[in-house]
């Protein structure tokens, strides 16, 4: 017995070990587990907060060149360069769309290799095409062309809202964002089968920008959609906009890949964009849109607007002047102050008059009219005051002008709600708070909370919004009582690893099944922590360009903290003054670890030796002002879409003069003074040859800040303004 006793102390002695072992080791994971986590969210907040910073800085973009056109004597030098991107909104008869496109003329070769198409097109040629890209064959330019006009032939009869039913087939996939990724879209073909009858499709928007392959997506998309018209739903979204691609890279691509009829493409593509639904609904219940609602959303507004006249969702379409018979000016239509509601939320893109330029730009689409109040009825006496106007030898008289202008003036308020609603749909985000505001972060549409959803399904008696339009770790994200999903399926969208993609399948009972994916065959051969400190490395390599772009910004801050002039500040001063400066909301602290090696002995940072470390080698530019090559690094890609808007014959050069104005308008939309000779400098730098010509593409690459490009800038430019820079341009001290 004394045996068994002494073994049985030995067993409950070791047990105990075990047990402490076991509270050490789960302890321990559980620690790597939360810093893992930890590590995650702030890389993600890296790059989403650079991703919207850029849309924001795109939009700011497009009001100013908005604001030059209207507000610009026709002769100015700064209209005359950007003009043409106005022009674009303009339409073509029919007759004009068939001379212009007109692809019979087009020759293949017979060394073409590609898939050659015929029509009206087949299942088995829309199989061919799918796998002739999986080949990296490209489609010929007649082909292209062709494809393209059946396609906008199809569209132009679809209504603004497709109506679908699950009772015709088991279920339906829904697709989120694809950005131009085709191996995810091929994926999603090879778990799902492509589309058929049996197997309908909703292709929520987004098929374009920022990935290599957005024209194949879009060529796949479209011949399933003339295949199957009735099974294959494609929904607009917000980069379905030649503005948006002239800054993400589509414009760019398509032109690299048709160089011969690329502009021919692109405008018919501006044209088909335009046309494309914008929300789809199945079984009555489930709204698919690409954006989100706002409290003033509508669809019976929605499905009667005349959405082929909203060519860019970011600028009211234009009117045609009633008033002259020598003047054939487009004009924005005016913004009149309707109720309350959408007044005090807030407030319209157009101007009624010219204003002073230190107001703009502003920090939103809907921020603009604030700054002037519209006085209708002042408006109106002064129709009422105006002569009979004579148009075409016909007198109106002045009771018959006058009704006109309030006619006018009703039909200017619906067609600012109208495209209030459309920029709504395809630019908003949900929120967790209650009410509706405007989006500032991506400079757009709308935040919304779960009040407004639940007002809304319940006024449309529908019971789940199915919207797109944000990167998702998990691919999806149910919010607002789950009553709002979101889906994105461009898997490892900001770096290998960073996210999952997603779709969702509907059956008869409409409850969402969810399907994940990752489409490289890379992270599959990587651990949890390779893959997170993988795409950790990409977002810090992110944010030191973003902090060596504004290290006079810094300097300033660190100076302001270091009143002894030592060149040195403390970790929690450093911290301090960057987040000052970026706005970006990270835990500076914690990053400081991994962003900074120059601390002394006592762990203070040397700022000087710290700005040393992130010196980016490359070309040669002591010769260069500094403020100037500052301002080039950090809005780099502003720079380089006014450079596409300034190469109307998209030629990827631009003469010394345009260089020259083009530096112009920039220092007149960033407020700053730029010299000739800075310029001249500049240019001098990149024009080696002494042709008298810069190249795009020469130039964007000489100064890109990393000698090679990340993931995340793949087939974009990134904005390297923030916050503070956004500030300072709207000279609002308030903000």
């Amino acid at each position: 017995m004394g045996c068994g006793v002494t073994k049985s102390n030995q067993f409950h002695k070791n047990s105990g070990k075990a047990i402490k072992a076991a509270v050490l080791i789960q302890r321990w994971y559980r620690q790597y587990v939360a810093r893992t986590e930890m590590r995650r969210k702030y890389t993600w907040h890296i790059f989403q907060s650079i991703e919207y910073s850029g849309e924001q800085a795109q939009i700011k973009l497009y009001n100013f060149l908005g604001y030059l056109m209207d507000n610009f004597t026709p002769t100015s030098n700064e209209r005359n360069l950007i003009s043409h991107i106005f022009r674009d909104n303009e339409f073509c008869r029919d007759t004009e769309w068939e001379r212009l496109f007109c692809y019979k003329k087009i020759e293949v070769p017979e060394i073409y290799s590609g898939p050659h198409l015929t029509f009206p097109l087949t299942v088995e040629q829309a199989v061919r095409l799918v796998e002739a890209f999986r080949n990296k064959k490209q489609l010929h330019s007649r082909y292209v062309l062709q494809l393209l006009l059946e396609t906008l032939k199809l569209i132009r009869m679809l209504p603004n809202i497709n109506r679908i039913s699950t009772c015709q087939s088991k279920e339906i996939t829904i697709c989120g964002d694809l950005h131009g990724q085709l191996e995810d879209l091929l994926l999603i073909f090879y778990k799902n089968d492509m589309p058929s009858m049996e197997k309908p499709y909703v292709f929520n928007g987004d098929f374009v920008d920022r990935g290599n392959d957005s024209i194949e997506i879009l060529l796949i998309l479209f011949s399933f959609l003339l295949v199957y018209p009735s099974e294959v739903h494609l929904n607009r979204g917000n980069h379905e906009d030649h503005i948006v691609n002239l800054r993400y890279g589509f414009t760019k691509e398509v032109l690299t890949k048709y160089k011969m009829h690329g502009k021919r493409i692109l405008k018919l593509l501006q044209e088909i964009f335009s046309w494309l639904p914008l929300a789809t609904v199945i079984d009555q219940k489930v709204l698919v849109i690409h954006g989100g609602i706002s409290d003033t959303t509508d669809l019976s507004v929605l499905a009667r607007v005349d959405r082929h006249s909203y060519v860019s969702a970011l600028r009211p379409p234009k009117k045609r002047n009633q008033n002259s018979a020598a003047s054939s000016i487009d004009i924005d239509t005016e913004e009149v102050l309707s109720h309350n509601k959408l007044t005090q939320r807030r407030t319209s893109l157009t101007y009624p008059k010219p204003i002073a330029r230190d107001v703009f730009p502003n920090r939103s689409l809907q921020d603009f009219s604030g700054l002037i109040k519209v006085n209708t009825v002042e408006d109106v006496e002064i129709h009422r005051k105006r002569p009979s106007i004579s148009i075409q030898g016909i007198n109106r008289p002045e009771n018959e002008t006058t009704q006109a202008a309030s006619s006018e003036s009703v039909n200017s308020e619906n067609g600012n709600d109208e495209w209030k609603q459309i920029l709504d749909l395809l630019w908003s985000d949900p929120m967790n708070q209650d009410g509706c505001v405007p989006n500032e972060v991506r400079g757009g549409g709308c935040y919304w909370g779960p009040d407004v959803t639940e007002d809304f399904l319940n006024r449309h008696n529908l019971q789940l919004i199915i919207r797109s339009h944000e990167c998702k770790q998990d691919g999806y994200e149910f919010c607002h009582n789950r009553k709002v999903l979101t889906l994105f399926s461009a898997s490892n969208y900001y770096d290998v690893g960073s996210n999952r993609g997603a779709y969702v399948k509907l059956g008869p009972d409409l409850v969402p099944y969810l399907i994940q994916y990752q489409a490289s065959s890379m992270i599959r051969e990587l651990t949890v922590r390779q893959s997170v400190g993988r795409t950790e490395h990409s977002a810090l390599k992110v944010l030191r360009e973003q902090l060596f772009a504004h290290k006079s910004d810094l300097l300033c801050a660190f100076k302001m903290v270091d009143s002894k002039n030592t060149g040195h500040v403390s970790v929690h001063d450093w911290a301090c003054a960057v987040e000052s400066v970026l706005h970006l909301g990270l835990p500076w602290r914690m990053l400081s670890y991994q962003l900074v090696t120059s601390k002394t002995s006592d762990g203070m940072i040397d700022y000087h030796e710290w700005f040393n470390d992130l010196a980016i080698k490359g070309t040669n530019t002591d010769h260069i002002d500094q403020s100037l090559l500052e301002t080039l690094y950090r809005h780099r890609s502003t720079l380089e879409t006014i450079f596409r808007i300034v190469d109307t014959d998209n030629s990827g050069f631009i003469t010394m003069e345009d260089f020259r104005q083009t530096w112009k308008l920039l220092s007149v939309y960033l407020k700053m003074e730029i010299t000739d000779d800075a310029i001249s400098d500049l240019a001098v730098t990149i024009d080696r040859n002494q042709d008298g010509s810069i190249d795009i593409d020469e130039f964007m690459e000489a100064f890109r800040l990393t000698d090679k490009k990340s993931r995340l800038e793949r087939g974009r430019s990134m904005f390297m303004g923030t916050a503070t820079d956004l500030t300072k341009l709207e000279g609002d001290l308030n903000i």
